[in-house]
């Protein structure tokens, strides 16, 4: 481990030393390795929290419970409920915010009710460049960002992971399923479950960092690296993907050109002062 790594890992566990913890847990990058090292350093005084949501997908809740076991910490399962808020339904740029008001709200009761006064979520520097309205939503709350202020970047939150054993350091970017939509088309359950299905199924093919956008029911805009549009297009593989997205209901199926980039959703607000955070 590099001198500069392992001063911010030190810095870390110095941050999260110093009271119980309740741990907004994803099973993601940043959120694995901030329940691991909270984990070193306060043992059974911290727990992980993770929030059962039509916008959470099955897999990614399987992958959540199995590193929790690992890790050996206690696990609770809360509901959330942000498809019964119109502002998060109705989707406008501020929907991160309010999905995030309705978990960090759930997170602290249950820190409440543990007697704990720490809520964490992973956030990381990196965060601060993008449009993540969400930031507000744990501010109010009082809710802590131990990788953030420990001043980790997520190339170093990867190396950090890897130098800890961790299976996540190279996992795939992970995103709410609502993220897939744009601003304005109303989130349902029933749209949720189709983009869950269609991102499985390109999986079920081999893809591993992708997205599948959806801009109205019937037309999907697939996302992944440059480097695999060739094994995408492929006629057998091209083939599966149109069969199964038009049992889905999706009539107009394309590739996006540009390539797989996460927060692409968010592109739309640049220079509107919205990205910039002035809503």
């Amino acid at each position: 481990m590099d001198k500069d790594l392992a001063q911010k890992y030190e810095k870390l566990k110095k941050l999260l030393a110093q009271e119980d913890l309740v741990v907004a847990y994803s099973g993601g990058v940043d959120s694995t390795l901030l329940l691991k090292v909270a984990q070193e350093v306060l043992g059974d005084r911290v727990v992980a929290v993770t929030a059962l949501s039509p916008t959470y997908p099955e897999d990614e809740l399987e992958f959540a419970r199995e590193m929790v076991r690992v890790l050996g910490v206690k696990h609770i399962l809360i509901t959330s409920q942000e498809l019964e808020d119109p502002g998060f339904v109705e989707n406008s740029p501020l929907r991160c915010y309010h999905c995030k008001r309705e978990l960090f709200s759930k997170l602290s009761q249950v820190a409440q009710e543990l007697g704990i006064r720490r809520v964490a979520y992973g956030q990381n520097l990196d965060d601060l460049t993008d449009y993540r309205p969400g930031h507000r939503a744990a501010e109010e709350f009082q809710v802590c960002s131990p990788l953030r202020e420990g001043g980790f970047n997520k190339e170093e939150i990867r190396k950090l992971s890897r130098e800890l054993g961790l299976p996540t350091w190279d996992r795939p970017q992970q995103a709410c399923l609502s993220s897939r939509f744009p601003y304005g088309l109303e989130i349902t359950e029933e749209r949720l479950e189709k983009v869950e299905k269609a991102e499985s199924l390109l999986r079920s093919l081999g893809f591993t960092q992708l997205r599948v956008r959806i801009h109205d029911d019937y037309t999907a805009r697939i996302e992944v690296p440059p480097s695999e549009f060739r094994c995408l297009i492929e006629s057998e593989v091209r083939s599966q993907i149109v069969e199964g997205f038009r049992k889905l209901g999706f009539i107009y199926i394309s590739l996006d050109l540009a390539g797989f980039r996460s927060g692409s959703a968010n592109e739309v607000l640049m220079g509107s002062g919205i990205s910039q955070g002035r809503v």
